[in-house]
């Protein structure tokens, strides 16, 4: 059994089925379209949406110096806003950021400028975005503003929001003349395992993960709003994102977890949301 956890869990060791079951939607949830092709794909820019997994911004700002390409933030004051500043503030290098009610992409580019070296004219910021939605509006309309023109560009969120991030981003420029083709690129794929001291993401300590309660009720959560029924997202409810595909696994393993009764009263009571 693996001995390291890298985010605190509350949940004792699970069945190997429901271990299983999450990992199954949480590799899914973190489409990534870029990691097995980084070499051979170009990019005219890169956009982060505002979250609260440190992994993504390090991600961000170290392909954005690599590649020499604009770096997007978007982000104001939203629902991970409170998890983004209790991230930063117990990070080793990041904690000296003033984080305080501040909107997201100002956090983001304080560390994109100030710990990556990033030039300030390399980092663009949106810093009114309260969710998904807007990210994407608020982020079409800077890069309109800045005349700023892309074929490709690399799309970068919290690994459990990515999907529906594409498919949201997507919805949002459809109706573009030039739109732009988006790589989604989460920079981590969590996987759970059991281990010593409970649940907990195998592969090593990280650095700003999620409480793997948040965690799971952020995965169980983010099936019903891709569905495309009238309780959904999608063309066929609210309308805020494209048509989504769920594979019959994913949702089979949605739905077997919602008969494990602990699992059940991590998804009902929203532990740690």
């Amino acid at each position: 059994m693996p001995t390291e956890i890298s985010a605190a869990s509350r949940l004792p060791p699970l069945p190997a089925d429901v271990i299983t079951a999450l990992n199954t939607i949480a590799s899914w949830l973190a489409v990534d379209d870029f990691s097995a092709h980084r070499d051979n794909l170009s990019a005219d820019a890169i956009i982060l949406a505002g979250n609260a997994i440190l992994t993504t911004i390090d991600g961000a700002c170290a392909l954005a110096k690599a590649r020499n390409i604009p770096l997007f933030v978007s982000g104001g004051i939203g629902h991970s806003t409170s998890f983004l500043t209790a991230a930063i503030a117990q990070h080793p290098r990041y904690r000296t950021i003033d984080a305080a009610a501040r909107p997201e992409a100002a956090i983001l580019h304080d560390i994109a400028t100030r710990f990556w070296a990033l030039p300030g004219e390399q980092v663009f910021m949106e810093t009114a975005s309260r969710n998904s939605g807007e990210n994407a509006s608020f982020t079409r309309a800077l890069l309109e503003q800045q005349r700023f023109t892309s074929r490709n560009i690399i799309l970068i969120q919290d690994p459990l929001l990515q999907r529906r991030t594409d498919a949201t981003f997507r919805h949002c420029w459809s109706d573009a003349v030039n739109r732009p083709t988006f790589i989604n690129w989460p920079t981590y794929i969590p996987h759970l395992a059991n281990t010593n001291s409970g649940i907990g993401f195998s592969g090593g300590r990280h650095d700003g993960l999620w409480p793997v309660n948040r965690f799971i009720s952020l995965l169980l959560g983010e099936i019903p709003r891709l569905r495309d029924d009238q309780q959904g997202y999608g063309p066929k409810g609210k309308r805020f994102i494209c048509h989504v595909d769920i594979p019959k696994p994913v949702e089979d393993a949605w739905q077997a977890l919602m008969q494990n009764q602990l699992i059940a009263e991590v998804w009902r009571d929203r532990i740690d949301i």
